[in-house]
């Protein structure tokens, strides 16, 4: 496969960029702890790689060329944005560490980052226009796929864990109540921008 290292650079750009994956990774390190965060940082993760493995069957396709699923899927990604930043918004903050850390399962924060990645229809095309640039069309297609598709989602996983690890370190600056208030009404106003945004995007 012909510019392996320069799809790698472009998938780790892509994946810097601020989104709404990465608002909920920050917002849970920080008010979660970095073991919920990470579980959020799986579901990420995993959505990514079905969202590129759709990419590459008739249902990406669909997607692509129908309006009608295409806008489907794109505003039952934004109601689900928007419902998460009305959530963290009216989050009045962590009082206690106990309290910080228990205030979701494993399992909640996991399919939170799944849902988020996976609501994306935009995610679908992006991977239908980039994987074809980096495919060797003289050699066997499914490796290479397997390739891109994989790199792309370990790197979620490593750019997030950095993410989380940052935020989690900076989060003894908004340690008192207030501050934690302030983070979820901040990370809630984004979510909301994310989901109005999504519901104003076309293809």
């Amino acid at each position: 496969m012909d510019n392996y290292l320069i799809y790698t650079g472009v998938a780790l750009a892509t994946i810097l960029l601020p989104g709404p994956a990465v608002v909920l990774t920050l917002n849970n390190a920080m008010q979660r702890g970095v073991p919920k965060s990470f579980a959020g940082i799986l579901g990420i993760s995993l959505a990514i790689l079905f969202v590129a493995i759709i990419s590459a069957t008739s249902i990406g396709v669909l997607l692509a060329s129908s309006l009608i699923a295409f806008t489907a899927v794109k505003v039952l990604g934004a109601i689900y944005l928007i419902y998460l930043g009305i959530k963290m918004f009216r989050s009045e903050g962590a009082v206690s560490k106990s309290s910080n850390l228990q205030d979701a399962t494993f399992r909640h924060c996991f399919l939170e980052g799944f849902i988020v990645s996976i609501s994306n229809p935009k995610a679908v095309i992006f991977f239908m226009s980039i994987f074809p640039q980096f495919i060797d069309t003289t050699q066997n297609y499914i490796p290479q796929f397997a390739l891109l598709a994989g790199t792309f989602s370990a790197l979620v996983l490593v750019v997030h864990t950095v993410y989380a690890m940052f935020a989690y370190l900076a989060k003894t600056k908004l340690s008192l109540e207030k501050g934690s208030s302030i983070l979820g009404k901040v990370s809630g106003s984004v979510f909301v921008c994310f989901g109005v945004g999504l519901a104003a995007t076309s293809r």
